[in-house]
C-alpha cells in the first residue's frame, strides 16, 4: 500500500494548486480569477509567478489552503475533500471567481456565494454545510501538525508544506509520489519532465524531511525509488515518465543516513519505533551499498563518481555525466577532472564520497543490527574501519592541514567546499583534527559567515555564486553539520544552523519559498527562472531540520535535548510513543501528549535519553537541575555542576 492512497478528493494533479481531482474517478475542478480583460485564468500559479502564500495541506491531500492573485487581485482557497466523495470549497476574493468544473453525469455543483460543494448526485449535503465542514477540517488538521515558535518562528509551517504540496498522483504508476518539487517535474509548470521524476538523494532527503511531519508518510517517501534499482542494485540518479531512467549514473550514497535518522526519530526507544521502515528498505540500501565499491573503484584504489556505457546513450560515459553523479552538477571542483574510459569514472578521487560511503556502512551496520543481523552489522563495521583507515591517510594534505580531494598523479586538488567537512561525518580525524578543520573550513572568508557553507569557498577561484558553483544547498549544508554533530561541536554547528534557519525563514516569509538553492550574498532575488533555484523544493526543508536538531534530536544512541540560548518551541512532533513538543523558555521542558518528561535548567544539556515501559535512562551535563519523569509518572531531581550524571530509572520487577 502507498501511502497516502490514490483515493478521494486530493490535490495531487501536478499541473495545478488551485484545484482537486477525484481518484479513482479522475474528475477535476479547478477555481480562478477573470484577469484584467476579463479572461479566466485557472493554471500557471507557480512559485514563479501568481503564488502568494501556500497554506496549510494535509498528508492525505483532503485539506488545503493557498492564495494566489492575477493582476494584482487575491484568491484565497480553502479545500477539503470528504468525509465521503463531497469536496467542500471556500474561495474568497474581491474579484469574479471563476470555476472549471466538466459537469459530469451522477455529480452536482452547488453555489452559496464565497462557497462551492461537489457531490454525488444522491448526496444530501448542501453548499450552506461548506464553512462548518471546512472549519472542522481546519481544527482535525491542526490538532496533530508540527509547529514551532520562538527562535523557529513558522519553520514547522514552512517545511511541511513543502513536503505536503510537491505530493503528486502519477497516472501511468497509478500510485502517489512525493518528488521534491512538483513544478521542477512538471513540463506544463515549466518543468523538466512530462508529470513526474524522482531523484535519488532528492527523494532521501524528501522523506527524511517528512519524518517532521508524519511516521507512514515518511516511510512511503524514503522507499519510493528504491523499487527502481537495477540488478546490480544501482539506485539510479533518476527516474522518469517522459526521460526514463539514468542507467548509467546513482547519485550520493544517503540512503542508509537518513532512513536511519528518519527511524530514530520516530520514537524514544527502538519499541516504538518504525521497525517496518528499516524491513522494507534495509535490503535494497544493502545492495546499492555493496555497489559502489563493485563499480565505482577509481584512482588509488578508493571511490570515485562515475558513468558507465549504455547503449544508445551518446552522453553516457562522459564527464558531464560522472559529475552528475555527484548531485553537484557544475562543481569547480571537477573542472580540471577528466573521463578514465578504463574505470568509467573521473579521474579524481573524491574525500566526500568516500566519507559518505563511510557513513553509509556505519548506518547500515546500526540498522542491521536493529534487525539483529549481527553477521551483517559486523562486516559493514569491519569495512568502514578499513575504508576510513585507507581514506584519512589518502586523503589528508599536509600543507592544507585538512583533507583535500586526490588527482590521479597523486597531488591534491586545491579546490575547497562543503564536501571536504563529510570526512568528519565519516568519523576520518581525531578529535583535535576536526576542530582544527572546522575552525579552518568555517572561516569568514572560506565555508562560514553570515551566509555559511556556500558550495564552494568563497576564496576559491571557482566561486560565482551560481547554481553548485557557491549557492548554498541544504543537502551539502545537511551532511557538513552532521559532521560537526559526530564530534560534538555544538559552538560550530548552533552558529551554523542558526546563520542558515534565518536565511531559510527570510526566504519563506518573503516569497512563500523553500527554496532548491539559497543565495550567497544578501538582496539576490532567486524568483525568476533563469536564476536556477526552484522555489517550493522539500530538501529545503532540511535547513529547519538542522536548527530544530539543537533543540531535540535523535541519535543512535538516544534524544539529545538541549537549550539553543533563545526561546524556541517545537510541539506535536510525531512519535510511535505520542506526540513529543520541546520548549525552551526559562526551562528546557520535553512533554509527550502533554505529560513532562524532562524539565531542566538551561545550562543542562540531556544526551541519551531513552524510554521505555520498563525504564528511563540518560545522561546529564552542563550546569543547573533537571526533574525526570520515571517509570513510575513520578519526576526525581538530578543537579550537575559542570560535570557528567547517568541516570537510570527502572519499574520495580524489571531486568536492570
Amino acid at each position: 500500500m502507498t501511502v497516502p492512497e490514490p483515493r478521494g478528493w486530493n490535490t495531487w494533479d501536478v499541473r495545478t494548486h488551485t484545484g482537486m481531482t477525484h481518484l479513482p474517478s479522475g474528475l477535476r475542478v479547478r477555481f480562478g480569477l477573470l484577469d484584467a480583460a476579463g479572461a479566466p485564468v485557472l493554471d500557471g500559479f507557480t512559485w514563479r509567478h501568481g503564488l502568494v502564500r501556500l497554506g496549510h495541506h494535509t498528508v492525505d491531500g483532503a485539506f488545503a489552503e493557498v492564495t494566489v492573485q492575477v493582476d494584482g487581485v487575491e484568491l484565497r482557497l480553502t479545500m477539503a475533500g470528504g468525509p465521503g466523495d463531497e469536496l467542500y470549497v471556500r474561495a474568497e476574493s474581491a474579484g469574479t471567481v471563476v470555476v472549471d468544473w466538466p459537469g459530469e453525469t451522477g455529480w452536482r455543483l452547488n453555489r452559496d456565494g464565497d462557497d462551492f460543494l461537489i457531490a454525488p448526485a444522491g448526496s444530501t449535503a448542501t453548499a450552506a454545510d461548506v464553512g462548518a465542514v471546512v472549519e472542522e477540517h481546519r481544527a482535525t488538521a491542526d490538532a496533530v501538525r508540527p509547529r514551532s515558535g520562538g527562535w523557529y518562528r513558522d519553520a514547522a509551517d514552512a517545511l511541511s508544506r513543502a513536503v505536503t504540496w510537491n505530493t503528486i498522483h502519477a497516472p501511468d504508476l497509478d500510485r502517489v509520489l512525493t518528488p521534491t518539487s512538483r513544478d521542477f517535474v512538471s513540463v506544463e509548470r515549466q518543468g523538466f519532465y512530462g508529470s513526474w521524476a524522482l531523484h535519488a538523494w532528492d527523494t532521501f532527503f524528501t522523506g527524511l524531511v517528512a519524518s517532521v511531519v508524519d511516521r507512514d508518510y515518511a516511510r512511503g517517501i524514503l522507499g519510493q525509488i528504491l523499487p527502481f534499482a537495477d540488478a546490480a542494485g544501482m539506485i539510479p540518479n533518476r527516474v522518469s515518465d517522459e526521460r526514463g531512467t539514468t542507467w548509467d549514473r546513482s547519485q550520493p550514497p544517503v540512503g542508509a543516513m537518513t532512513v536511519l535518522s528518519a527511524y530514530l526519530a520516530g520514537g524514544l526507544s527502538d519499541d516504538t519505533r518504525d521497525r517496518r521502515l528499516l524491513e522494507e528498505t534495509f535490503p535494497a540500501l544493502l545492495a546499492w551499498h555493496d555497489w559502489w565499491p563493485e563499480h565505482r573503484t577509481g584512482p588509488h584504489g578508493v571511490l570515485t563518481w562515475g558513468s558507465d556505457p549504455v547503449d544508445g546513450d551518446a552522453e553516457s560515459a562522459t564527464l558531464d555525466r560522472t559529475k552528475r553523479e555527484s548531485g553537484l552538477d557544475d562543481s569547480p571542483m571537477y573542472d580540471e577532472a577528466r573521463y578514465d574510459p578504463a574505470t568509467h569514472t573521473m579521474d579524481l578521487a573524491d574525500a566526500g564520497l568516500n566519507a559518505l560511503h563511510v557513513a553509509d556502512a556505519e548506518a547500515l551496520a546500526t540498522m542491521a543490527s536493529i534487525l539483529r543481523d549481527d553477521a551483517t552489522a559486523a562486516r559493514l563495521t569491519d569495512e568502514a574501519e578499513q575504508a576510513r583507515a585507507t581514506a584519512a591517510k589518502l586523503f589528508w594534505d599536509d600543507d592544507a592541514h585538512g583533507y583535500r580531494n586526490v588527482r590521479a598523479d597523486g597531488s591534491h586538488d586545491p579546490h575547497v567546499s562543503p564536501t571536504l567537512l563529510y570526512p568528519l561525518l565519516g568519523g576520518f580525524p581525531t578529535a583535535d583534527a576536526a576542530r582544527d578543520i572546522a575552525d579552518a573550513l568555517l572561516a569568514p572568508g572560506v565555508l562560514g559567515g553570515e551566509r555559511p557553507l556556500p558550495s564552494v569557498a568563497r576564496n576559491d577561484a571557482g566561486f560565482a555564486a551560481t547554481y553548485w558553483r557557491g549557492r548554498i544547498w541544504a543537502p551539502m549544508a545537511y551532511l557538513a553539520v552532521q559532521g560537526l554533530r559526530r564530534y560534538d561541536l555544538r559552538a560550530h554547528s548552533l552558529a551554523v544552523s542558526g546563520a542558515l534557519l534565518e536565511l531559510f525563514l527570510a526566504e519563506w516569509e518573503t516569497h512563500s519559498a523553500v527554496r532548491e538553492n539559497y543565495p550567497a550574498f544578501d538582496g539576490e532575488d532567486l524568483t525568476g527562472f533563469q536564476q536556477r533555484s526552484d522555489g517550493l523544493m522539500a530538501w529545503g526543508g532540511l535547513l529547519a531540520h538542522l536548527a530544530f536538531g539543537e533543540l531535540a534530536e535523535a541519535r543512535a544512541d538516544g534524544w539529545r535535548f538541549a537549550h539553543p540560548g533563545q526561546p524556541a518551541e517545537l510541539r506535536n512532533l510525531p512519535l510511535g510513543d505520542g506526540r513529543l513538543t520541546v520548549t525552551a523558555g526559562d526551562r528546557l521542558v520535553v512533554t509527550l501528549d502533554g505529560a513532562v518528561l524532562l524539565d531542566a535548567a538551561p545550562g543542562v544539556v540531556v544526551t541519551a535519553y531513552r524510554r521505555t515501559a520498563d525504564a528511563v535512562s540518560c545522561t546529564v551535563t552542563g550546569t543547573g537541575d533537571v526533574r525526570i519523569t520515571g517509570t513510575q509518572g513520578e519526576p526525581e531531581a538530578v543537579t550537575v555542576d559542570g560535570g557528567t550524571r547517568h541516570v537510570q530509572f527502572v519499574r520495580e520487577g524489571s531486568p536492570a
